[in-house]
């Protein structure tokens, strides 16, 4: 359907009667919240698109985004559990994060009933375990090993293209003054975490869902056991367990790092002549040769409507809002890479041959992910928890029960 097509629906659904409802009230004011903030790359393009809203419709959006990290990952679902959500919402879809929020959101089958014309798409990738898709993607993501390729040049490191080159690298940085790879340990450990598992496991064993600790894949000790050798190498900053993500990855953006592990989202940060020293590489992997056969990507979030917004008086404010959010137009602005130059090569070199996987803790409730991420990985680093005792912790969880 196209952008036009979509918004005079949109329009129509504020001024008349559709499919039995009554006309939405003038003057309604909307909350939304999205990680669309920060460093995000179509931040802009999200608030331009609510600002075109309400210059259409005379209505008003109150929006509560900010950057994604396990605060507010935490804050939207205490909302929620508290009866405090908003009308429109961008999160996570199809896992452990959005569980807790199913009962509280309309699927896109009874919008799409309610509302015939809008024909929002159904993306099995985000069907949850009820069979049903309760969420607008907007955009895919993945994930990689980000290298300055002029410092690799100015240094003579070798690209990390298996494990010996990459602790080569790790060393010839050290010991010139510059942070090998810049990491959070504090605040975002989770690329760190889901890297290690790569260059560590198979595309099973990293799939695999164990109910108990006897199960869990020998590879996924090895992960962390990865964890620990890297930092024992030197391979983060000496304050990596008590620097936050912003500032690690501002370490990157000026070079005074050489290599993050980050996602596609990242390309908002760099300027259009950065892309032709940059490139993205598959992690090496840990016991073998070269590197790993996956990378971790996927379709992870999207748009829901929340049931608070359904049983308002302004329900079809918010189904103007969502399907405006959801246009062909909108889902370019939001879901636009610009990526160019040798890091755009390099990154479909990453995917090409390569079995996507999802990220492990997207399969992980939230009280295992956050013990797993925030306590576990940089307990593992610094050395005050062994990789037993890791797993361990994290099973007592019951990470991947239903």
């Amino acid at each position: 359907m196209s952008r036009m097509k979509r918004r005079i629906i949109a329009v129509l659904i504020l001024t008349l009667a559709v499919s039995g409802f009554a006309a939405a009230e003038s003057g309604v004011t909307l909350r939304t919240v999205s990680c669309f903030a920060g460093q995000d790359g179509s931040a802009e393009e999200y608030v331009e698109i609510l600002q075109r809203y309400e210059y259409e419709t005379g209505n008003t959006v109150l929006d509560s985004s900010s950057t994604s990290d396990e605060a507010w990952k935490t804050a939207v679902l205490k909302d929620f559990a508290a009866g405090n959500e908003p009308d429109i919402l961008f999160f996570f879809a199809a896992g452990a994060d959005s569980a807790p929020l199913l009962s509280r959101v309309v699927s896109l089958e009874e919008i799409n009933a309610a509302y015939p014309d809008l024909k929002l798409p159904e993306n099995d990738a985000l069907r949850e375990a009820d069979g049903k898709v309760y969420a607008v993607p907007v955009r895919g993501y993945w994930e990689g090993l980000y290298v300055h390729t002029d410092l690799f040049e100015q240094y003579n490191a070798p690209l990390p293209k298996d494990w010996p080159s990459l602790l080569e690298a790790i060393r010839i940085f050290r010991e010139n003054g510059i942070v090998p790879i810049s990491v959070s340990l504090s605040d975002i450990p989770h690329y760190l975490a889901e890297m290690s598992v790569l260059a560590c496991a198979s595309r099973e064993e990293q799939q695999a869902r164990p109910k108990t600790f006897e199960e869990i894949p020998a590879s996924w000790f090895s992960a962390m056991d990865v964890i620990r050798e890297l930092a024992e190498a030197g391979a983060f900053a000496d304050n990596a367990g008590s620097t936050y993500e912003s500032e690690s990855t501002d370490l990157f953006l000026h070079k005074k790092a050489a290599m993050q592990m980050d996602g596609s989202w990242l390309d908002s940060a760099f300027s259009s002549g950065m892309m032709e020293t940059l490139a993205v590489l598959p992690i090496p992997r840990r016991d073998g040769e070269g590197t790993s056969d996956c990378y971790l990507g996927g379709v992870s979030m999207g748009f829901y409507l929340t049931r608070r917004a359904w049983e308002s008086g302004h329900r079809d404010a918010a189904v103007a809002l969502l399907a405006e959010l959801t246009s062909e137009e909108s889902i370019r602005e939001l879901g636009s890479s610009s990526l160019s130059g040798r890091l755009l090569d390099s990154a479909d070199d990453m995917r090409a041959g390569r079995n996507m996987v999802s990220p492990l803790q997207d399969a992980m409730n939230n009280k295992a992910r956050e013990v797993w991420l925030l306590e576990c990985i940089p307990a593992v680093a610094e050395g005050s928890m062994t990789a037993e005792e890791c797993w361990r912790r994290v099973m007592t969880m019951n990470p991947f029960g239903e």
